[in-house]
């Protein structure tokens, strides 16, 4: 009966650490949710704790925002010389 109620406890306290663990992300999502600069700052911070280790290889994310800016640039520029080669004259 003692052994089941060490592990009664245990997993009271697992499951209150599991809690405080999801309040705690909640509260960070707001905070980056509502200052775009903490997105930032955390992007550098995560950088920085990156390159102390020792890696060969890093993955820089990209925002969504610029593969689109790309890709309408492509576009227009593909765009812009077909129709310079349908129309030499220009």
């Amino acid at each position: 009966q003692a052994e089941a109620e060490r592990e009664k406890r245990a997993k009271i306290i697992g499951a209150s650490g599991e809690y405080e663990a999801a309040q705690q992300l909640r509260e960070a999502a707001h905070t980056l949710a509502h200052e775009p600069v903490a997105v930032q700052l955390r992007y550098l911070s995560t950088l920085v704790e990156i390159a102390s280790e020792k890696n060969s290889t890093i993955i820089f994310p990209i925002p969504v925002e610029f593969v689109r800016a790309f890709g309408t640039l492509m576009e227009n520029m593909t765009g812009s010389s077909q129709s310079d080669e349908a129309d030499p004259a220009g």
